[in-house]
């Protein structure tokens, strides 16, 4: 039996008028992805300082919303800066030593190299370790040749992250500035007024969403990075660490941890190569308590600082993370849950306000379940 389904032109065209929409949308949106990644970081940063900037406003002198956002950003480029001044000359200090012990490492491989002599000339391997010196050379020639273009290409790319951080920190100052005047704005667009609270309810959860998330995040990171810190302090108590190590391992645990699921291991694995620069004996005791906290951190200390921000299973924050980092890197990663977070925000409202949702349901199963009591 053949079933013949006709489609009018008209349907046909506005079908594939609507595929190429979305694709293009789509196009246009990974084209601009550095400039949204930009945008999304700046909304975010604004959100971290909207309390603060809201109780400064509300103590100063005619309620300068304006004053209070400066005044934040002052104490906010203040604490960076410090921080930067404390950090720094460890990690340049690290850096000087082991560049001191590189030749006692070569001297180190060289020993071995002649134990291994032995073995080469006993099995007659000589030609086969000739053939990967010569590679091994060839690669240098190669990498030697191309190390001018790599160093313009990361001082380009340096400049061009300090213009992203300039422009993100003087968007985010407008947004807090402007952000509350242009809400206003927007809610006066409204005829509706059921519709307009309808929407500012639902905007004021997606910013509940956002700012439980970004603040949460922030605790735990600070949390994980001033026990990572304080470790590194008490191993430098006993072993032959530099206590101002704890700096540099406070910045980096900090700011990877904000990654979402893959950044606190990052951190770990750095700390654990610092340490091991040092003493291999605090390196694999820092590794014993890292694996701990990283345990009681996933299964006690993120759930109760999140579990009211976002209600997001680990399969969707996994999805929403991936995606993140695939599409935008790894400052997408760390803006991809919050979004996520909205989204799912977005669908509940929508699937409990409309007409067949499942508002218009419950009075059913209410009476379905009281006559099924009645019944027993």
């Amino acid at each position: 039996m053949k079933v013949r389904i006709e489609i009018d032109t008209k349907t046909f065209v506005r079908f594939w008028l609507v595929v190429i929409a979305f694709a293009l949308a789509a196009l246009a949106i990974y084209s601009a992805r550095t400039a949204l990644l930009i945008v999304g970081i700046s909304f975010f940063l604004a959100l971290a300082l909207n309390p603060p900037v809201n109780w400064i406003a509300k103590h100063m002198p005619g309620r300068s919303r304006v004053g209070g956002t400066a005044i934040a950003f002052v104490l906010v480029v203040l604490v960076l800066s410090t921080f930067l001044v404390l950090v720094t000359p460890p990690i340049v200090e690290q850096t000087a030593k082991f560049a001191q012990a590189a030749p006692g490492f070569v001297d180190t491989a060289t020993d071995k190299y002649k134990a291994l002599d032995d073995v080469i000339q006993r099995y007659d391997l000589q030609p086969q370790v000739d053939s990967a010196v010569n590679s091994i050379k060839n690669n240098a020639t190669s990498w030697a040749a191309d190390f001018g273009q790599i160093l313009a290409t990361g001082v380009g790319s340096a400049m061009k992250f300090l213009v992203a951080a300039l422009i993100a920190l003087v968007m985010s100052f407008l947004m807090l500035v402007e952000g509350p005047a242009w809400l206003e704005r927007l809610w006066r667009l409204y005829r509706d007024e059921k519709k307009m609270k309808q929407h500012r309810k639902l905007l004021t959860k997606m910013y509940s969403v956002v700012s439980g998330y970004v603040n949460g995040q922030l605790m735990v990171s600070a949390i994980g990075a001033g026990m990572s810190a304080l470790t590194v302090f008490v191993l430098s108590l006993f072993f032959d660490i530099p206590a101002g190590l704890a700096m540099p391992v406070f910045a980096i645990t900090f700011v990877l941890s904000l990654i979402p699921m893959f950044g606190a291991t990052i951190a770990g694995v750095i700390i654990t190569l610092l340490l091991a620069f040092n003493n291999l004996t605090a390196a694999i005791i820092f590794i014993i308590f890292f694996v701990i906290y990283q345990q009681v951190e996933n299964n006690f200390v993120s759930p109760v600082v999140q579990s009211k921000a976002i209600e997001l299973s680990a399969l969707a924050v996994l999805i929403a993370a991936t995606v993140g980092i695939y599409i935008f890197g790894i400052l997408g990663g760390i803006i991809a849950i919050p979004i996520a977070g909205c989204i799912k925000v977005v669908l509940e409202e929508y699937l409990n306000t409309r007409p067949d949702g499942p508002k218009s349901k419950k009075p059913i199963l209410k009476k379905l379940a009281h006559k099924a009591t009645e019944s027993n």
